[in-house]
């Protein structure tokens, strides 16, 4: 893996925002393009930040008056699972398949007894030591 570059699997069609924008205009160009963020810049392209689905957590909870919406409102009910024992390929695979940064690991009974992440896997993957031809 020593021999990935950046280059190769980044993204460049990338949406912005500019620091005026307003949140509403922002979560759906989010929503409308199914992304998980915005980076923000100015008029020139400079970057002045950034906006993720994680900020819109702050934004609702800090938002005043507090709305009085149950989650189940906005919950997603078709929810894709997996097991302790699947492979974590699978599970990398299919995350990148439906476009979501999380999923549940359940017992053989669909009792909830985890939950693995994008930040999990990427956490193994930078641990994990690919040996080199030379090794």
């Amino acid at each position: 893996m020593d021999d990935i570059f950046v280059a190769r699997l980044m993204s460049t069609d990338l949406r912005t925002a500019s620091p005026d924008t307003l949140v509403e205009d922002a979560a759906e160009t989010m929503l409308e393009h199914e992304i998980g963020s915005l980076v923000v810049v100015d008029d020139d392209g400079h970057l002045e930040g950034i906006l993720t689905r994680t900020d819109f957590v702050g934004i609702v909870s800090q938002s005043h008056p507090k709305a009085q919406t149950a989650v189940s409102r906005y919950m997603t009910t078709d929810v894709v699972t997996t097991t302790a024992q699947t492979p974590i390929r699978e599970v990398a695979d299919a995350m990148i398949e439906h476009g979501f940064h999380h999923m549940p690991v359940v017992d053989e009974e669909e009792v909830v007894i985890g939950m693995i992440s994008t930040t999990d896997l990427t956490g193994y993957i930078s641990s994990v030591r690919t040996p080199s031809p030379s090794d």
